[in-house]
């Protein structure tokens, strides 16, 4: 179990260190108060309430239905789990499009409901809207690569960056997203080669999915890592459990016990 308080929780400084020192940064996301006490209890770095959540908690095909409403719910309960690791909370979809101004409220309400920082998609079109965020004193994580808001724009959930204008274009995004105040950037579905220039192109910390062992941290959602989520996997997942088997194994035995009358027992009843 972590020992930090409060005062020793992870900051932009943190991971600032993390990177100068060579030390691999570990992300993963929560969307719960009982996944984020374990994962802070493990002492993850970092814990992202993703609007991932859209699939794998609330069953949507895509992270384009979910709301500011449904982010503050999510983080609000991540924080109560988390005491040590940093939270960074997504920007939904349509909460950071419209104007700077709405961004930097959207960004400020979950800031006030426990998040330490903010996660948004997109290069150079939004380095204002970073810049602006991070004015009002709130740390920005940036996301470069397979940005799935933009799913419908990008063809689907491909690759991005294979070819030589991409690749450059992207790296002059993360050098645009730094100096608009970024304190990290995710990189997403994109080649090793590309992962490995853009961290040693920039000063911030590159935490990639699918973007090679080069990145300076890594970040899976966790219901991939643990099985829990079965209609699809990606290529960059590796699974480290199968918990879905492993529930419906317990929920299979329950209902047979109930069934044939064996629980509750004398173990499990009142006298």
């Amino acid at each position: 179990m972590s020992t930090q308080s409060r005062m020793d929780r992870v900051s932009v400084t943190t991971i600032r260190n993390m990177k100068e020192k060579g030390e691999k940064i570990t992300m993963l996301t929560a969307y719960d108060y009982p996944t984020a006490l374990a994962l802070d209890q493990c002492g993850v770095e970092m814990l992202l309430v993703g609007d991932s959540l859209g699939m794998v908690v609330l069953g949507y095909d895509s992270t384009l239905p979910v709301t500011m409403e449904d982010m503050i719910h999510h983080t609000k309960a991540v924080s109560r789990g988390a005491s040590s690791s940093m939270v960074i909370s997504d920007l939904p979809f349509l909460s950071y499009h419209c104007s700077v101004d709405e961004a930097v409220w959207n960004a400020g309400r979950l800031m006030q409901e426990g998040a330490q920082g903010v996660k948004l998609e997109g290069g150079r079109e939004n380095a204002e809207t970073v810049r602006r965020i991070c004015l009002a004193g709130i740390p920005v994580v940036a996301h470069l690569g397979l940005t799935p808001q933009s799913v419908h724009q990008l063809g689907g959930y491909r690759v991005q960056g294979k070819d030589q204008g991409a690749a450059e274009r992207m790296i002059d995004d993360a050098k645009i997203l730094e100096e608009a105040g970024a304190f990290a950037v995710v990189l997403e579905c994109i080649p090793s080669s590309l992962g490995k220039a853009i961290t040693e192109s920039v000063s911030i910390p590159t935490i990639g999915i699918g973007a090679g062992p080069d990145c300076d941290g890594q970040v899976l959602v966790i219901h991939d890592i643990l099985g829990l989520y079965e209609r699809f996997t990606p290529k960059f997942v590796k699974q480290y459990s199968a918990l879905n088997k492993s529930i419906r194994r317990s929920v299979k035995k329950f209902m047979q016990e109930v069934k044939e009358g064996s629980f509750p027992d004398e173990n499990h009843s009142f006298r």
